[in-house]
């Protein structure tokens, strides 16, 4: 079978960044990487500042933000809409589940918060979140009774909540799964279900209906909290946990350096030959933040940060581009 080759790159970084997190996001409008929350220490928030990372100049500021700037926060998820980028849920100081929807206007530096309480997806954390032309999409997550497997969008140009049919028992609950949205479908992809889970679901938003995709070719071993991107027809994956830690969020547990792409047409997995003998490789890792994002004219999948084997949490930007 043909090897996808694929390109990493690690990128310099000036100025006071936020330094080593993980259970963070990230988002990109123009050339600006925008970054919030995140743990140091497992279960204890960071901060609420919303650092800025210039793509062109590789340079970190803070942002001068004023409206409603959200609490500190973990397992928290951002997408962006145009120039407006939207922060939901994750989970507080106290180990709230929260589900507050908040905008941060990247024009005007202002945060307004659009939802909370009854209004959208009930609290939770650690769960996916991507964006299409019009929707933001939240997936699953860690609620306040358990996994969840309910599929939400909020439409930014009605800017109300939709909330799609549930997907069944055949998908259950879980944390950390790829979400994307490829060809005008949503796919939800792996992530933790009380044990690293390898299924994969489409939503067809035409049809109203769901269905699970059974998948062929050099298949990923099961995992969560992995990083993933749409890339045109393609669903591309790195890393994450393969083997949760016996002290749960409090450990590390094993896992994954490798990179995968799915093609959601002939639902074939390739093994993406990333050059890990080049000396430039993020390595192991998850719980990290992830966006798709363009470098040197390229779309490619762009990470910072998150977990590693040990323990340590990592505070490294790449770049990963698919030839």
């Amino acid at each position: 079978m043909a090897v996808v080759q694929g390109k990493w790159v690690k990128l310099d970084q000036n100025g006071t960044g936020p330094g080593a997190r993980s259970s963070h996001a990230i988002a990109i409008v123009g050339q600006k990487m925008y970054a919030f929350g995140g743990e140091f220490a497992p279960r204890v928030p960071v901060d609420n500042k919303l650092h800025v990372y210039d793509l062109e100049t590789l340079t970190w500021s803070v942002a001068d933000v004023s409206g409603d700037v959200p609490p500190p926060r973990v397992g928290v998820t951002m997408a962006a809409v145009g120039d407006t980028i939207y922060v939901f849920g994750g989970r507080d100081a106290e180990h709230k589940e929260l589900n507050e929807l908040y905008s941060f206007d990247t024009r005007a530096n202002k945060w307004a918060l659009i939802s909370s309480g009854d209004a959208g997806p009930p609290h939770r954390s650690y769960h996916s979140m991507t964006a299409g032309d019009r929707y933001v999409y939240v997936f699953g997550g860690c609620g306040v009774a358990g996994r969840l497997n309910d599929l939400w969008a909020f439409d930014a140009v009605e800017n109300k909540w939709l909330q799609f049919p549930s997907p069944g028992e055949n998908c259950k609950g879980r944390g950390g799964p790829g979400l994307a949205v490829v060809q005008g479908k949503i796919w939800v992809v792996y992530g933790f279900s009380g044990e690293e889970a390898d299924d994969v679901h489409c939503f067809d938003p035409a049809q109203k209906c769901w269905a699970q995709v059974e998948t062929i070719g050099e298949k990923p071993t099961a995992r969560s909290v992995f990083s993933s991107v749409a890339f045109g027809k393609q669903i591309i994956i790195f890393g994450g946990e393969i083997d949760p830690s016996d002290q749960g969020h409090m450990g590390a547990g094993k896992f994954s350096a490798e990179a995968y792409a799915l093609d959601t047409e002939t639902l074939a997995w390739k093994r993406l030959d990333d050059q890990p003998d080049s000396g430039i490789h993020p390595g192991p890792r998850g719980w990290c933040a992830f966006s798709g994002g363009r470098r040197d004219g390229k779309e490619g999948l762009l990470l910072y940060g998150g977990n590693s084997p040990s323990n340590d949490r990592l505070n490294d930007i790449f770049c990963f581009t698919p030839f």
